[in-house]
């Protein structure tokens, strides 16, 4: 009789030796999969820290391909003023200011895609309506931009305007106060009226709850169809950063005159380093219309790609960034949601006919505001449309960056050779064999940093915030984290 341990009599291993096997397999496997973790996290970090080197070094270097929004390097000045980018009295005065510093563009036409000159007639456009969506709470710039106070309300260019009153700037002489709209939640509209004291109460329209960006643009769309059957909206982002403002604004108008064929137009952006974090827009065949010399078809809309495929498209020359600028017919706009999407196109339509009155706007808005699907307009029309060859293209040279995240706003501030960006005041901020970087010194405390680089460091009144420019992206996933443990009231 065989015992376990012992080889039996016909050569096979006994129990104990068997079990003993299954489990150094086991094992093996086990520290096969940690490695594998282990190996992805890792290749996950390089693939962050390739574009930022690309971003910083490769691009920064050759002065035919400066970023639209690079602020070049400027010796540090004793004229210094403290002012802070909280514009409304009710928030505390947290960061000092830095001087103004005037951003140069310079122009990066790709492969042959090099733009014509666009001469509208005037700047006012009539019939044509600006659309602003003010909504998301800036989960990237925590603990900087707040749920109750977002980005769009800070003045984080420091100049003394927020970033709506400068999207409100650049864009009112193609519109006027009567025609500019903007989409927020209930929380932010006082401070709206505040920052904008000359927008019609009416032109803000309320939307009940976030329901991204389809619902908000499309709300604006089925409000202004009623007073306007031919109205040609732009739906333009409260928290962009744009310079060269006559480039922007010849692109607008270009645009416009490509809606009035009925077609829904994007403006694309140069792309001036191979960004992970912004969507991507193939450029098709030209129109081929002479009023309307650099509108192209839009081929496909691309996700946001890893850091080989974004340099790849910058190398074929027939991409651009998507900015998630529209501009269509309110008419068109809802008639392609009721093609792709026709439960949300009749529950808007719903709440634009009963926009006027008060009582039965909130009526209809409790109804149908909470069935609507939370959607980017980009899904819900734009890359179906294009499928369709229903979508054009403008491309664009202006200098343009969304400031989604510490790494983007960093680039926006001026800094000595070598150095961390400092938004504040920079006797609060003493490093030595730093390399890079942003501090926010936003609580009066002393900050010293010694031998790190490319670090972020947000210290707040209430919070500190620490990590570097390679993972500023993933700052939502703190915020996440923080909701979870109980810290809503910081968020």
């Amino acid at each position: 009789m065989s015992t376990a341990g012992r080889v039996e009599s016909n050569g096979s291993p006994g129990v104990n030796e068997m079990f003993q096997t299954i489990l150094t397999m086991m094992q093996k496997s086990q520290q096969d999969v940690e490695e594998l973790k282990r190996e992805c996290a890792e290749l996950k970090a390089s693939n962050a820290s390739l574009e930022h080197q690309l971003r910083d070094g490769l691009y920064h270097g050759n002065g035919s391909r400066t970023p639209g929004f690079m602020t070049p390097a400027v010796p540090p000045s004793p004229q210094l003023r403290s002012r802070t980018p909280f514009l409304s009295p009710t928030i505390p005065a947290l960061v000092p200011a830095l001087p103004s510093v005037h951003v140069h563009h310079h122009p990066s036409p790709l492969g042959d895609n090099v733009l014509s000159s666009y001469h509208h007639k005037c700047r006012d456009i009539p019939g044509f309506y600006v659309v602003i969506p003010a909504g998301g709470a800036g989960t990237r710039l925590w603990p900087l931009s707040r749920e109750n106070h977002p980005k769009f309300l800070l003045d984080l260019t420091l100049k003394g305007r927020s970033l709506i009153q400068a999207t409100w700037d650049r864009l009112l002489p193609l519109s006027s106060p009567a025609r500019t709209t903007i989409v927020a939640g209930p929380s932010h509209v006082k401070a709206i009226r505040e920052q904008l004291p000359d927008i019609d109460p009416d032109n803000i329209f309320c939307e009940p709850g976030p329901k991204d960006s389809m619902a908000a643009i499309g709300l604006a769309a089925a409000v202004l169809a009623e007073r306007d059957p031919d109205a040609i909206i732009g739906s333009f982002a409260a928290d962009h950063m744009i310079s060269g403002d006559e480039a922007f604004l010849s692109a607008v108008a270009e645009a416009v005159e490509v809606a009035k064929k009925g077609l829904l137009v994007t403006i694309g952006i140069a792309p001036s380093y191979p960004s992970t974090g912004f969507g991507y827009i193939r450029l098709g065949d030209k129109l081929g219309d002479d009023e309307t010399p650099n509108a192209r078809m839009v081929d496909s809309f691309k996700e946001k790609p890893d850091a080989r495929t974004a340099a790849g498209y910058l190398a074929t020359g027939k991409y651009r960034w998507n900015a998630g600028m529209f501009v269509t017919k309110a008419s068109v706009l809802l008639e392609l949601l009721k093609e792709y999407k026709p439960e949300m196109a009749e529950g808007l339509k719903k709440i634009g006919k009963a926009w006027n009155n008060p009582q039965e706007r909130e009526k209809v808005l409790a109804e149908v505001w909470p069935k609507l699907e939370k959607i980017p307009i980009d899904n819900a029309v734009a890359e179906p449309a294009a499928a369709e060859k229903k979508v054009a293209v403008v491309p664009a040279t202006f200098g343009w960056d969304d400031v989604g995240d510490f790494s983007s706003l960093a680039d926006l501030l001026p800094a000595e050779q070598n150095q961390p960006r400092i938004l504040g005041d920079s006797s609060l901020v003493l490093t030595e064999q730093v390399y890079g970087g942003i501090v926010v010194p936003g609580s009066g405390r002393l900050i010293s940093c010694l031998g790190v680089d490319d670090l972020v460091i947000v210290d707040m009144p209430d919070t500190l915030l620490v990590t570097t420019r390679a993972r500023s992206q993933e700052v939502k996933r703190v915020v996440k984290k923080a909701r979870d443990a109980g810290w809503a009231n910081l968020l």
